[in-house]
């Protein structure tokens, strides 16, 4: 689970972090190993050396033996987790999971897979956060069996859209007794695709009709060849609604409403273009567009997509049209790659 009462980045730790980063380059896998984890004392372990100054002082002021037995005891057992948690780290490997695209405004997941790849040993104590420059990282944390992969999900909120590379991930531990903190960065070589927000509610579809012989009109999931009809959509007129079908429907208590369907008046192909949206706003347009890509493909639509740029893409259906539409409308008029 994330952690949410970590403090923010301070200016010593944000120019170390850019000291440990400054050469590493983007990679499909991370190894940690003794070249790239880094060691420096925890807030805990600043405190424990306090506390065992004072003892030693006191120690040796008062010639007390058992104080020096204590001190040295402890101060062992610091250094010796210093070498326990660097092995406890020594050895991960890190692998990016499949990246899915989302819509703006969700939560974009991120997966690791954690592999064991040295030594026969369980790993304790191993979090992740996507590493940011400002707030708070929330921190997941997982223990990875032997011989084993175990899998960390992170995640951000993109609220723009287009291609988002994936922030850079750190690795910490302070494993076993918290007194040193050792960790590592990995930039993934990895982008996630966000589409645009579709407009709510969604808009009453304004279309270009080019008839063409031999293609079947689109129709809604409801709807048939024969009785011409679809399901009422926000924006409809009332002039539009076959209230004979709507009768029906209120008597026997389902309540739907349906009107005519003028799609299936001839056969055509549909042609979803920005001039159509009645918007001036170049975001606000595929805000729209996007809103009708997803209702054309919910009715089971043929249609083709202009967009504010010029760019064209033919008619089609189905799941891949529906994406490369969407992955069309996310990355027109952008040229930068989002960090």
């Amino acid at each position: 689970m994330p952690d949410s009462h970590l403090p923010t980045r301070s200016k010593w730790r944000q120019t170390l972090h850019n000291w440990a980063t400054r050469s590493q380059q983007a990679s499909a896998r991370h190894l940690l190993r003794q070249r790239n984890i880094y060691v420096l004392p925890s807030s805990a372990g600043c405190v424990l050396a306090v506390t065992l100054l004072v003892l030693l002082v006191a120690s040796i002021n008062f010639q007390l033996n058992l104080g020096y037995a204590l001190t040295f005891l402890i101060a062992g057992s610091a250094l010796a987790s210093l070498w326990m948690g660097h092995r406890n780290l020594r050895g991960l490997e890190l692998h990016l999971g499949l990246l899915h695209p989302v819509f703006q405004g969700e939560r974009a997941t991120v997966p690791v897979l954690l592999h064991a790849t040295l030594g026969s040993h369980n790993r304790h104590g191993v979090s992740l956060a996507m590493n940011r420059s400002q707030g708070k990282l929330a921190w997941v944390h997982s223990d990875v069996a032997a011989d084993a992969t175990s899998t960390v999900e992170l995640g951000s909120v993109p609220h723009q859209r287009g291609w988002h590379r994936v922030p850079r991930v750190v690795i910490e531990s302070r494993f076993p007794l918290g007194v040193f903190r050792l960790w590592s960065y990995w930039q993934p070589d990895g982008r996630v695709l966000v589409y645009p927000a579709p407009e709510v509610p969604t808009p009453p579809v304004h279309f270009v009709d080019t008839p063409e012989q031999g293609l079947a009109p689109p129709r809604s999931a409801g709807s048939t060849e024969h009785d011409g009809v679809r399901s009422y959509q926000r924006g409809d007129t009332l002039r539009s609604v076959v209230w004979k079908k709507a009768a029906t429907a209120l008597a026997s208590g389902s309540g739907e409403l349906v009107v005519r369907n003028s799609y299936a008046q001839h056969s055509h192909r549909l042609w979803l273009q920005a001039q159509a949206t009645g918007l001036q706003d170049p975001e606000a347009q595929i805000a729209r567009l996007t809103a009708w890509v997803l209702h054309a493909h919910e009715q089971q639509w043929q249609w083709g997509l202009q967009l504010p740029s010029g760019q064209q893409i033919a008619p089609g259906s189905g799941p891949a049209h529906l994406h490369a539409c969407l992955a069309a409308l996310a990355v027109d008029g952008k040229s930068a790659l989002h960090e």
